[in-house]
């Protein structure tokens, strides 16, 4: 339920232009609500915490995370829209499975593909976030001594969002083929 709360706290900062470092507050904000789904999965296994209410919400709050990093990179002009609605299509497509198999009575878990599939998201996210990061004061003195960042992520922002691209088309077909079974009684 942190996620969810740090997920507002990001998009406030990364949308409110008047706050002092904003940017720079709005990376160590989904840092933090990205560190927090570790966190929620290790204690979970660690000490047998693993509930039905923590196989539907850790994939939705992760989701709702990454779909509004994704759609802020739009609105600032990072990324093509084409390139969201792709995501957020996987991840609809995921939710929906999953509630036709909550309504049966079943709980579909995350699987590994798309545990490497929100890795992969929160580098890129994380990779467009220091980006816009690294122009304020707080941390240009650092991105001048590491002579980062680019004069635009274009290159690297690029190769990340096909990474993060492939896998979460690739997941999610995965996941609807396995869960075939469920679409046909549902």
């Amino acid at each position: 339920m942190a996620r969810l709360g740090l997920t507002g706290l990001f998009v406030f900062l990364l949308s409110e232009e008047r706050i002092p470092h904003g940017k720079t507050l709005a990376l160590l904000t989904f840092g933090i609500a990205a560190f927090t789904d570790f966190l929620d999965g290790y204690l979970a296994r660690k000490h047998s915490l693993i509930t039905n209410f923590g196989k539907l919400m850790d994939p939705l709050a992760d989701k709702i995370l990454m779909a509004s990093g994704f759609v802020m990179l739009v609105g600032l002009g990072l990324i093509e829209a084409w390139m969201v609605v792709a995501i957020l299509s996987r991840e609809f497509l995921v939710t929906g499975l999953r509630l036709l198999a909550t309504a049966q009575g079943k709980v579909l878990a995350a699987e590994n593909l798309g545990k490497h599939k929100t890795a992969w998201q929160i580098i890129t996210l994380l990779y467009f976030l220091a980006y816009l990061a690294s122009a304020e004061p707080l941390l240009s003195p650092v991105a001048g001594v590491l002579h980062w960042p680019p004069a635009s992520p274009a290159v690297a922002g690029r190769l990340l969002l096909l990474v993060s691209l492939v896998l979460t088309v690739w997941s999610g077909l995965s996941f609807a083929w396995k869960s075939r079974r469920i679409l046909g009684e549902g």
